[in-house]
């Protein structure tokens, strides 16, 4: 009976135990859950059309071609930028600025590791970021986006340490993933809806050509594309 009731308890505490390591792994990798941090990946209420395109891991000669179609339909959108790119592209960067559009925080260098880093190595990344971007724009980023959006201890305490706010997504287009630019302007298409943050990657012609299609779709359908700022009613910089 003894055995029994302990061969009950470890079946029981072994269970628990998947459960919770299977949450904090979903929690770690799906940035909507906020599960370590308050993240805002989608706007519930907002006026009818509205939605924001966002770009990763620029910038970089891609990202003109994607400026250039942006100011053709009138749309804004927000950039997270890596800061190594914006050593290399700064041009770039103050095209976006100039354009009306926003700049967020995507880390200096978007390490592979990043889901393993401490604490105050996230933090080095993002002051890193911060300060290029500073010099950009005159005023330090309040956005940041992780890298693969990967949230864990270290990165909460991270953005609570320079105070800046996880911007997440709740319509992914995996243009990095899929090869097909069709494939990918069919996958955002069927899950748009109002309120939408839309993950996209500046580095890449796939990009391009699904930006080609989706921007006058979007026009058709009463759709406008505004920065996360002005989507969310929150400050980009801080003042």
């Amino acid at each position: 009976m003894l055995i029994g009731i302990f061969g009950y308890s470890f079946a029981w505490f072994l269970t628990v135990l998947l459960l919770s390591i299977g949450l904090t792994a979903w929690g770690s990798f799906d940035i909507r859950l906020g599960y370590f941090t308050p993240t805002f990946f989608r706007k519930k209420y907002t006026a009818e059309g509205r939605v924001a395109l966002t770009f990763d891991d620029g910038p970089s000669p891609y990202t003109v071609e994607i400026l250039q179609l942006l100011k053709a339909y009138q749309f804004k959108a927000t950039f997270f930028c890596i800061g190594k790119e914006l050593s290399v592209y700064p041009h770039i960067a103050r095209m976006i600025i100039n354009e009306g559009h926003t700049i967020g925080n995507h880390t200096y260098s978007h390490p592979k590791n990043f889901g393993f880093l401490k604490e105050r190595e996230v933090v080095t990344e993002l002051e890193q970021c911060n300060v290029i971007i500073q010099q950009i724009v005159g005023k330090k980023p309040q956005f940041f986006r992780p890298p693969f959006g990967v949230t864990n201890p270290s990165v909460a305490k991270a953005v609570q340490y320079t105070a800046q706010q996880v911007i997440g997504w709740n319509n992914r287009s995996l243009d990095t993933v899929i090869g097909d630019d069709d494939k990918i302007y069919r996958r955002v298409r069927q899950k748009l809806k109002t309120g939408d943050i839309i993950l996209f990657h500046d580095t890449s012609q796939r990009t391009v050509d699904t930006l080609k299609r989706l921007l006058p779709y979007l026009e058709k359908k009463g759709y406008i594309s505004v920065s996360v700022d002005d989507l969310l009613n929150l400050q980009a910089y801080e003042d």
